[in-house]
């Protein structure tokens, strides 16, 4: 009986195989970063979203004509600015966050044998590599002039990176993924795409190690092109 049953599941695979195909591809693209955070008491501090780019390496095995799994491996920016107002309004410096991320996607598509168009979604993983601050900051310097007390400000411009503390970053990314796109065969081994995408991040990037709790999310959307090459 079992061995009936396998040669019934081999059978009913073979239209599955028969279509099954395997592509690589390059993808590049710009990204734009929503930082997600809760200032509490500090109403002078300010966020807005900022830009980046992304590049990757996927590959995509589909099963038949409108269904396949893809994998990824990306570098991408998730970026943020931020500045002040009151004493310290000089402070304004953008923040680029650089993760390497794995994603994974079931991949749905439609169409025709030219021009299609295909849907992903599924989950991702990703690792905080790198985060350097460009802009300028401000701070008080305390002076003493007789009897009278002062706060000038000092304003310090130029790039400078993040220190990771293992008691506050929290490195570790992951989060879901969805994103939609068209696929143009330009030739029996290549094709080019183009395609948006949308990573929502639930993993805070700051641990809650106060007392007054601080979580910090991104959510980072994308406009990426790439070449394939169809085995």
């Amino acid at each position: 009986m079992r061995k009936k049953l396998t040669l019934l599941f081999l059978i009913s695979a073979l239209p599955f195989v028969a279509n099954a195909q395997w592509k690589i591809g390059l993808t590049g693209g710009a990204t734009y970063n929503v930082l997600t955070r809760d200032n509490h008491y500090m109403v002078d501090w300010h966020y807005e979203s900022a830009g980046g780019w992304t590049s990757g390496l996927f590959g995509q095995y589909n099963f038949n004509k409108w269904f396949g799994l893809r994998s990824e491996v990306n570098w991408t920016m998730k970026s943020y600015r931020q500045y002040r107002t009151g004493f310290l309004k000089e402070t304004n410096y953008k923040t680029n966050n650089h993760y390497l991320q794995i994603p994974l996607m079931l991949s749905f598509s439609f169409g025709g044998e030219k021009v299609r168009g295909f849907l992903n979604i599924g989950a991702y993983g990703g690792y905080w590599v790198s985060s350097i601050n460009s802009g300028s900051y401000s701070r008080f310097r305390i002076e003493l002039d007789k009897a009278n007390l002062s706060l000038p400000t000092d304003v310090i411009s130029g790039s400078w990176e993040n220190d990771f503390h293992k008691e506050r970053d929290n490195r570790i990314d992951y989060g879901m993924l969805g994103g939609f796109g068209v696929d143009w065969r330009v030739s029996q081994l290549f094709s080019v795409l183009a395609e948006a995408r949308c990573y929502y991040s639930t993993s805070s990037f700051q641990k809650d190690y106060m007392k007054i709790k601080d979580p910090r999310y991104n959510t980072t959307f994308a406009i990426q092109i790439g070449i394939c090459y169809h085995f």
